[in-house]
């Protein structure tokens, strides 16, 4: 009998479900996951009803712990190829032009965290759990900490990943590690709503919107304000910002192409 795959893909109302579907491992990340997700990306991507991606777990139990320490981690081989693998995969998906969702029951540790915080989004069950525990098994969260110094003050960051100490659900919301948390019965049921709301807007202006936004995150404040002057123009210009205003002015719902 063959295994599952890594994977799980689907698409429906316009949202593209990548789930990890690693159960009983918990979710730990394959390299043959990672190379599943970013065929899953590609896809979602190249596929214009697609208006937004979300990333979960396979049960209850976690969001994802990480690679998997029998099959991606090689102390007596050579790991960079899966490393790199990885890292282009938070590249990937932290520069992903269409919204992305990460919703998390359960723990996401280590490079699930990382998956995580590369999701512009995060939807969480108030009792799911967090952390960085690479520490305590003598290794380091080195290309997660990209990701982390991005959502989190330095101070609580070196904390979380220098003692590897688990953060619960009501710490990581006010760490800004999670964008909201919800009761395990009302989880899904939000997720959907947002992704929803998601999928109504203007595809190509959240995408050029998104492009904008990753384009200034390092530059001074006055080169900042002028990239993002001229990345309106090329918002204004668009079919769906003509759609947009006239389906104001005449109070109706506007009719998005994506255009």
């Amino acid at each position: 009998m063959t295994d599952a795959p890594h994977l799980l893909y689907m698409v429906t109302d316009a949202a593209a479900c990548i789930t990890i579907n690693r159960e009983a491992r918990k979710n730990a990340l394959s390299p043959e996951a990672i190379a599943l997700f970013h065929d899953h990306l590609d896809a979602a991507e190249a596929d214009t009803s697609v208006r937004c991606v979300l990333i979960r777990g396979a049960g209850p139990r976690a969001f994802c712990t990480g690679a998997d320490l029998g099959s991606a981690i090689k102390t007596d081989g050579d790991s960079l190829p899966t490393a790199l693998a990885y890292a282009r995969l938070l590249h990937r998906l932290y520069s992903f032009p269409k919204p992305t969702v990460a919703m998390v029951r359960g723990y996401c540790l280590a490079g699930g965290m990382g998956l995580m915080l590369a999701c512009d989004m995060v939807l969480a069950d108030a009792k799911s759990r967090f952390g960085t525990p690479e520490v305590n098994v003598g290794l380091f969260p080195m290309m997660i900490g990209a990701l982390i110094f991005r959502n989190v003050p330095r101070k609580k960051a070196m904390e979380m990943i220098l003692t590897g100490r688990m953060i619960e659900a009501d710490e990581a919301l006010s760490m800004g590690l999670v964008t909201r948390l919800h009761p395990a019965e009302a989880l899904e049921t939000e997720t959907r709503d947002l992704l929803s709301i998601l999928a109504g807007k203007s595809p190509i202006g959240l995408r050029l919107g998104k492009e904008a936004f990753a384009s200034v995150e390092t530059l001074p404040f006055d080169k900042a304000v002028d990239s993002l002057a001229q990345a309106l123009t090329r918002v204004i210009a668009t079919q769906d910002a003509a759609e947009g205003l006239k389906a104001f002015m005449e109070k109706r719902a506007p009719e998005f192409t994506g255009t």
